[in-house]
């Protein structure tokens, strides 16, 4: 075990993801904001824009073969929250494949935790910087990955063509390690 932690009088334990964690938590959210993307000839930026009846966003099962380096929170034995990540050795990027706290837990802490602890791993991997994706809609997340430093760096339009996210787009974000 990595550290304890206490939110709201219980005990949280963080830990690095084993092989036999059952990582499928329900990582969807809503909000009642997303971003439009402003752009110009000489860049982008993001516009709130509020959306009546709030948006209710459920991702569909990753078909990606299970995260197998990062971080779990558990109460009681119970998984709360991952990160897994990855490390792009060619130039020293640590990705965040995926932040996900079950609802129910969330606005504990458990998010940021995890993403402190996959930080300093990347940091003890000689990682020169932190990056991960999420998209327009999930407001929610943006406004945690800021609160932590991380500054909006690039956006795909383009990336979630001809699937379910159609219409969104593609946020990237990265913190100096």
């Amino acid at each position: 075990m990595i550290d304890s932690g206490q939110n709201a009088g219980v005990p949280i334990d963080y830990r690095p993801i084993a092989p036999d964690d059952v990582l499928a938590l329900d990582d969807s959210f809503t909000t009642d904001t997303v971003f439009e993307v402003d752009s110009t000839p000489d860049g982008f930026a993001l516009r709130p824009v509020p959306v009546d009846p709030p948006l209710a966003k459920a991702f569909p099962e990753d078909e990606d073969e299970l995260p197998h380096e990062g971080f779990v929170a558990e109460e009681g034995g119970e998984v709360r929250g991952f990160a897994s990540v990855e490390l792009a050795a060619w130039h020293r990027r640590l990705v965040l494949r995926q932040v996900t706290v079950a609802p129910g837990h969330r606005g504990r802490g458990i998010g940021k935790r995890l993403i402190e602890l996959a930080l300093d791993h990347g940091r003890s991997l000689g990682a020169r910087t932190a990056w991960l994706e999420t998209s327009s809609v999930n407001v929610p997340a943006v406004r945690v990955y800021r609160r932590l430093g991380f500054s909006l760096c690039g956006l795909d339009t383009t990336l979630y063509r001809s699937t379910p996210a159609e219409g969104e787009v593609a946020l990237y974000f990265a913190k100096e390690l």
